[in-house]
Parts: structure tokens; C-alpha cells; sequence
């Protein structure tokens, strides 16, 4: 939904966050960006309350920064925090991923292949949302069946941070067959339930991934330190 959209009076905050959140992950407010409470608060028909509110919690997520009297700003992609981000992630993921597969059901797989499925048809028809959605999807299937509620909490956490690189990686060519490819190898090694080879193929496309994202900001598609 568009961020210049009429905000409901019901769960303000809510949805102002899970506006803006979205808008950061497409770039429609692009890090480094400076933002006002108050010019924000207008675009969405809302007085400054709600908007305050959900960019307090943008900032507890890390996308968004403030400098007390200075600015609030959208957080810069920054090369090293994105690979920190990054490994951490990659080791969450391995956890369920190990976790999971011994506990996995044929409907869990059957879910895996539908996301990916639905993964295949949005990355064809060129829509990144679609893709994320069901990337996802995909992703989430292993983590609730480990069945930890921290794991799943802090990767709920840090998955927006993910999504604005992974919007702008499914909007390239680096965005197509591999992540449908992977994502079909890992289902067909779930399947084997080999926990530590599952976990293994994960951790492996994460660091294709992050080789990926280092090719985006080697070619300046991420500009890293805008000016104050």
C-alpha cells in the first residue's frame, strides 16, 4: 500500500509502522534519507502521535537512526553492518534448519514447495514483493517447526533490515534461478532428513548470498555514507 495512502483510525501505530517499515524496504525512503514527524504525519492524514510511535520502533529494529536535535534519518546501508546482519542469520537459519528437519512433516515439505513455487511466478512476472512474501513463506516453515520462540523472535526482528537488500537483489538479475534452485536442493535434502547436510546446503546460500549483496555495493548500487 502506498505510504501517501489514508491511515484507518484503528491500530494507528500499527499500521503507520508496518507503512513505513515497507517503504524503507523498497526504497520509496531510501537510506540516509531525513524524515520529519511532522511532514510524514500530514502524507498519512495523522497527527504526529502514531507516527512518533512507529518510528521509535523503526529505530529499535535498526531502520531508522536519530541524532537528538540533529536529524532522523533512515538507516544507511552500511557494507560491514549488512554482513554482520548477515552472519547472524545465516547461523539462525542453520539452527532451524537443524532443528527442524528431524520434526518435519510431508506437509511441511509440501508447504516449502508451494512457497517456492510462488517464489518462481513472482521472480517471472518481476514482482519483488510476491517474492519476499513468499520467500518468507518458505522460510518460515522450518523455523516454526523448531519451535523456538527466541530464534523465531529475533529473526523476526532483523528480517526487515534483510528485506531492503533482498528487495533490491530479487529487482536484479542476481535475483532469478538461484534462490529457486536453492531453494529447491534444500527441500530435496530436507526430505532426506539429514539435519546436518540440510543445514549445511543453508548455510552454503547464505554465503552466496552475501558474495551477491558485496557485488551490489561494489558496483555503488547502495549509497553507504550520505551526508549529515
Amino acid at each position: 500500500m502506498s505510504l501517501d495512502s489514508p491511515v484507518s483510525r484503528r491500530l494507528l501505530s500499527d499500521e503507520v509502522f508496518h507503512r513505513l517499515r515497507d517503504s524503507i524496504v523498497r526504497g520509496e525512503l531510501v537510506p540516509g534519507e531525513k524524515v520529519k514527524d511532522s511532514e510524514l504525519a500530514e502524507r498519512l492524514g495523522l497527527s504526529r502521535t502514531p507516527v512518533r510511535e512507529a518510528l521509535a520502533r523503526l529505530a529499535d529494529i535498526g531502520l531508522v537512526e536519530a541524532k537528538p536535535g540533529v536529524y532522523t534519518r533512515i538507516t544507511t546501508l552500511n557494507r560491514r553492518d549488512v554482513e554482520k546482519t548477515l552472519a547472524v542469520l545465516r547461523s539462525l537459519d542453520q539452527l532451524a534448519i537443524e532443528t527442524a528437519v528431524p520434526v518435519m512433516t510431508e506437509r511441511d515439505l509440501r508447504d516449502m514447495r508451494e512457497a517456492n513455487r510462488s517464489f518462481e511466478r513472482a521472480v517471472a512476472e518481476n514482482d519483488i514483493t510476491g517474492a519476499l512474501e513468499a520467500d518468507d513463506r518458505f522460510h518460515a516453515v522450518p523455523i516454526t517447526a523448531a519451535d523456538n520462540p527466541v530464534l523465531s523472535r529475533i529473526v523476526e526482528q532483523l528480517h526487515p533490515q534483510i528485506h531492503r537488500i533482498l528487495y533490491r537483489k530479487f529487482s536484479t538479475l542476481l535475483g532469478g534461478r538461484n534462490t529457486i534452485e536453492h531453494h529447491n536442493q534444500l527441500i530435496d535434502v530436507c526430505a532426506t532428513r539429514d539435519a546436518v547436510a540440510a543445514a549445511g546446503l543453508s548455510g552454503q546460500h547464505w554465503s552466496e548470498l552475501g558474495g551477491h549483496i558485496n557485488q551490489l555495493f561494489d558496483t555503488n548500487q547502495f549509497a553507504e555514507d550520505p551526508p549529515v
